[in-house]
């Protein structure tokens, strides 16, 4: 905006001058500080992992920042640009003193703004703060983000398996061609991670990898029941009514009919799925108990395994 000598306003301006509105331009600097501050929230919630309503946290978190942000605009817009109406014919085409035109009310719209540093400055930090938060699921898979809490889950050395009413399993109550489901003792078995398919197999039958030789103590296996390939549970037990000629046991998902050798680690027989059933190692102790032997051979469930670790509430 210019002016003339005598304060008033020139006649070769073409945005008439709006009213200075300091204490708007203080609140939309708050308005983005205060989106920065929650997209920074919402990258320490995801790296932190150690909330009980951690997706909660994540969708208030973000929800804000955005929020936040539409304020800021809706003010800014509002109370410290200046606006008015022109009602005139659509040009057939941009002359060069058109587009002078447009650049100068580019300048002249901004020119009553008293804090241009503070708003750029606030602006570029929600903007960044934002653009952080976007890449940080990306950043996770490594490796700056720790990834252990990807491939967590509540088995450890030792806990025991227990059944849907916390009663442990005994090594002897494991009987060949029936099949048993198993969770960890003490832990919530809404994690996805919990659940066994626990079976008895002849232990002359078992063909497991060499780095595996102890994990199936007196032939009991365990694996998870989240199947590799869609995330269905494994709720078959395919056993042989006639040996010499039908196939032996077999772990099948009921969805796409994924079909897993349990005597040979959860090798893949049949179907869709493009690895093995996750196994875990056991352990037989004193008191014929059956107890974890560690940590599943590998990551659960499927290709997006360790998005949701557990079952929506």
């Amino acid at each position: 905006m210019t002016t003339s000598p005598d304060g008033e306003h020139d006649s070769h301006d073409i945005v008439a001058p709006g009213p200075q509105s300091p204490r708007s331009e203080l609140a939309v600097a708050a308005l983005l500080v205060a989106a920065a501050v929650s997209a920074i929230a919402f990258i320490v919630v995801y790296s932190l992992e150690k909330f009980s309503t951690q997706h909660e946290l994540l969708g208030i978190t973000l929800a804000a920042s955005f929020a936040f942000v539409a304020a800021a605009l809706l003010l800014f817009g509002e109370r410290v640009l200046p606006s008015e109406e022109v009602a005139e014919d659509y040009p057939e085409a941009a002359a060069p003193m058109e587009q002078e035109e447009v650049a100068k009310v580019m300048e002249e719209s901004t020119s009553g703004i008293t804090r241009k540093r503070l708003l750029v400055g606030a602006g570029g930090t929600a903007g960044g703060a934002i653009g952080l938060a976007a890449l940080t699921p990306a950043l996770s898979m490594g490796p700056w983000i720790d990834v252990a809490p990807l491939y967590r889950t509540p088995w450890r050395p030792g806990r025991r398996l227990v059944d849907d009413k916390g009663k442990p399993y005994k090594a002897e109550e494991i009987e060949q061609e029936t099949f048993y489901t198993a969770f960890p003792e003490g832990s919530s078995d809404r994690n996805l991670g919990a659940s066994l398919v626990v079976v008895r197999v002849d232990p002359a039958a078992l063909r497991l990898p060499p780095e595996r030789a102890g994990w199936a103590p007196e032939g009991i296996l365990a694996f998870s029941k989240i199947c590799p390939h869609a995330a269905c549970t494994v709720a078959i037990y395919q056993k042989p009514t006639y040996g010499p000629t039908q196939p032996g046991p077999a772990l099948v998902c009921p969805c796409h009919y994924s079909t897993f050798d349990p005597a040979k680690g959860g090798e893949v027989l049949f179907g869709p799925a493009g690895r093995p059933l996750p196994q875990l190692p056991l352990t037989v102790d004193a008191g014929r108990e059956i107890r974890a032997g560690g940590n599943f051979s590998d990551a659960i469930g499927p290709s997006w395994w360790g998005i949701e670790m557990e079952e929506p509430h």
